[in-house]
């Protein structure tokens, strides 16, 4: 088999209903999609979302005074304006808001981006309708089922979509079969990225080369390697609905045309990863000059009216933290002295935001010796990196891994939030004698540590080094707001089921 220096696109015609210059021959075949797993979801969020905002108005009638109620003196309106009216407004308003978009179901938070975005336009439908038909509504009572319908429909579908990520995990339903294209490297690192998420549904089943060769049959690969291969042909065998032009191919613009001619029609997707990665959100825009898209990437936004509000909230989120913490700390202090005597707390230098050494706050779960036990048990450390893991370190003793496995001896650590030295999301803090390295890792400091971060919510002593500074610095250079709050509600799960705490 030839070495092969790009992708070839050659047509045929008994998979796509296409002509020789790749025109569909019908619109209506260019509607169906391959992949149909979206089709029932998005019915099933029609019906949770009717129902949510039927319950929010019944929440706000049998709740609320009755003389806030609304038009109560009249129940056939009520009934059918609460229960009816209000319903219909909220799917045409999602649905013209792309909430019901196939692209944005299942993974991400354009989502839930877009359901907050088309309550507002509900709540103006909503004023205007009152305004000019002079309806005699209680404002309370109508505001009250406004944003009742938001966070029941906010928390049906967050339900919904933990449901769909069961369903791919356990039972691989709902799930997109992707043919990855591009240089073995660079197709393996895609599937290795896929492959941490078995939520989003993505499942590569082959990867066509662009350069060099197959390699042998005995060679192992996580899925079959092809080259030299009419692609469409080869989606057919492999039965596969999506596309994935990996890195370098996608900088063939000329093939990349083609297969996107080639596939009008079909009904499979075609996605682009290019060697850009691990920048996402709103850093990244596609500019189209002169029909060439120019894709930008800003710089990461660390300032702004964003990143004062993730002040305010960690000082205010860390005192409630303390005040409801603290009747508990006389039981936690308790045991840690009858298991060892010594200290409660564990305090020890760490590098801060733009270098600077703080001392960290935390429970003690160790020996008070533990630092030269170290020593001896330096060629047993189950890490790759600057920090020091065993599974079953010796130097801890018995309730120090209860502690350590719910995440109770990290709590003292509001106490460093609460001075501004760390914050409840962000990289976790290095100790101050492994704090001068340097390379990519330094990017780390440009914000404050965290109590949890993207590390922590991803695996936290199973992650190797590697991956564990690649999502610290994906958090810097991909920071917002919503990816705090999220990462805040994933924590909740990891700390429940204690994964990777040890």
């Amino acid at each position: 088999m030839g070495e092969l220096d790009s992708f070839e696109i050659l047509p045929d015609h008994a998979m796509s209903p296409l002509g020789a210059n790749g025109v569909p021959r019908s619109a209506w075949q260019r509607t169906k999609r391959a992949a149909r797993w979206h089709r029932p979801y998005a019915a099933i969020l029609l019906v949770l979302d009717a129902g949510a905002a039927a319950l929010a108005s019944l929440t706000a009638a049998t709740q609320l005074p009755k003389a806030d109620s609304g038009f109560q003196n009249n129940p056939e309106l009520f009934n059918l304006v609460a229960y009816l009216g209000l319903p219909a407004v909220w799917l045409l308003v999602l649905w013209g808001h792309g909430a019901y978009d196939r692209r944005y179901l299942g993974t991400g938070t354009d989502e839930f981006k877009r359901v907050v975005r088309a309550s507002w336009t509900v709540v103006a439908i909503v004023a205007f309708a009152a305004f000019a038909f002079k309806i005699d509504v209680s404002r309370f009572s109508v505001g009250a089922a406004l944003v009742g319908a938001l966070v029941f429909v906010l928390i049906l579908r967050y339900i919904a979509r933990r449901s769909l990520a069961f369903a791919r995990t356990k039972f691989h339903l709902a799930t997109h079969r992707m043919l990855l294209i591009g240089t073995l490297q660079e197709a393996l690192e895609v599937h290795a990225a896929i492959a941490r998420d078995p939520g989003a549904g993505l499942v590569p089943v082959g990867i066509h080369l662009t350069e060099g060769y197959a390699p042998h049959p005995s060679t192992v690969t996580p899925v079959p390697v092809h080259a030299g291969r009419d692609i469409l042909s080869l989606v057919r065998e492999l039965n596969a609905d999506t596309i994935a032009v990996c890195g370098s191919a996608s900088a063939e613009p000329v093939e990349l045309r083609r297969l996107a001619w080639q596939l009008e029609g079909t009904g499979i997707d075609l996605a682009v990863a290019p060697q850009l990665t691990d920048i996402a959100g709103p850093r990244v825009h596609i500019r189209p000059i002169e029909g060439i898209p120019l894709l930008y990437v800003e710089e990461p936004k660390l300032s702004g009216l964003g990143w004062l509000f993730k002040n305010v909230i960690d000082r205010v989120m860390a005192l409630l933290g303390l005040l409801i913490c603290l009747p508990f700390f006389p039981l936690v202090a308790l045991a840690i002295r009858l298991s060892d005597p010594g200290p409660i707390f564990f305090r020890q230098p760490r590098i801060g935001r733009e270098g600077k050494t703080f001392r960290v706050w935390k429970l003690r779960t160790m020996y008070v010796d533990a630092e030269e036990r170290l020593a001896t048990l330096h060629d047993q450390n189950e890490s790759d990196g600057l920090l020091f893991k065993m599974r079953n370190d010796p130097r801890i003793f018995k309730v120090g891994k209860f502690l350590r496995a719910t995440s109770i001896d990290e709590l003292p650590q509001l106490i460093n939030v609460l001075l501004g030295e760390m914050s409840l999301v962000g990289p976790r803090p290095l100790p101050a004698e492994d704090g001068d390295f340097l390379g990519d890792v330094r990017r780390r400091l440009l914000v404050r540590p965290g109590i949890t971060g993207l590390w922590q919510v991803s695996g936290r002593s199973d992650l190797s080094w590697d991956d564990a500074v690649r999502l610290d610095l994906y958090y810097v250079d991909n920071w917002s707001l919503v990816l705090d709050l999220h990462t805040l509600w994933r924590t909740i799960g990891v700390v429940v089921f204690r994964k990777g705490a040890y």
